[in-house]
């Protein structure tokens, strides 16, 4: 894979395909980008797809520092990637945490967003105590794998333990990309323009309500519901979901075709 030279710690991406708009691809916690490698083929058959290692996870630099695992630094890192493409706007494409990135993105750089494919995600928490608990839980995460290593990683469909060279930047992006430090995502829904997919695995009942809430207050969301799939739909029922998105970046197509 291709690397991408960052003051925080290098980025691991791979390009494929051609063809606008670009789709950047960006994974959830624990997972790496070859959770959308069975997706690549159909996708990349009409757009260009760009997916990358979050900073800890993957084939990226695991740095010791904790400011490297920043929410803020994330985004910069996306910016990046456009700009190392060459590109102004991309369609951002997420599963879970790297979906509430990619809101985070939009509601920070909404003139760089043509569009998102938010895939079992939510836009995190306007109640402080719920907020603490999702904060809590990622730090249990963290002391999980602080104590037994990879082994400690779920089973879920899309995450690959072997992916990740050691626990280390796991553990910090727990603490520091996985938390949540307020409600600018979910209060900046409304302010969002761009196009968005909204997909959620039927099985998926942690995010069913998340999907409906965003469904609702995106001004212009659309919900897809994958039957028969969990928390990794794109991974379960991979020609449904391809189906979908390819319909989507279509219609973005054709819109900023006639625009």
């Amino acid at each position: 894979m291709p690397t991408l030279t960052r003051p925080a710690g290098n980025l691991a991406y791979q390009l494929a395909g051609s063809g606008e708009p670009t789709l950047l691809l960006t994974h959830g916690y624990g997972a790496t980008s070859a959770m959308f490698r069975p997706n690549l083929p159909a996708i990349s058959a009409s757009n260009r797809v760009v997916t990358w290692d979050l900073r800890g996870h993957g084939g990226s630099d695991y740095p010791d520092d904790p400011a490297s695992y920043a929410p803020t630094e994330a985004l910069a890192d996306m910016t990046a990637l456009l700009a190392e493409l060459g590109l102004d706007r991309a369609v951002l494409g997420g599963h879970s945490l790297g979906g509430y990135l990619s809101l985070s993105f939009a509601v920070s750089f909404p003139d760089r967003v043509a569009g998102l494919v938010l895939i079992d995600t939510g836009p995190g928490y306007r109640n402080d105590a719920a907020r603490d608990e999702w904060n809590r839980r990622a730090n249990v995460t963290a002391d999980r794998l602080t104590d037994r290593g990879l082994e400690a990683m779920g089973s879920s469909a899309e995450l690959h333990a072997g992916e990740h060279r050691d626990p280390s930047g796991l553990i910090l992006a727990a603490r520091h990309t996985l938390t949540q430090r307020d409600a600018h995502v979910i209060d900046g829904l409304p302010r969002i323009d761009a196009p968005a997919l909204v997909i959620v695995g039927a099985d998926d009942k942690p995010f069913l309500g998340a999907a409906d809430y965003m469904a609702a207050k995106l001004p212009h969301a659309r919900k897809v519901v994958i039957p028969d799939a969990g928390h990794a739909p794109n991974v379960s029922q991979p020609e449904l979901f391809d189906a979908a998105v390819r319909s989507f970046l279509a219609e973005i197509t054709a819109a900023e075709g006639a625009a």
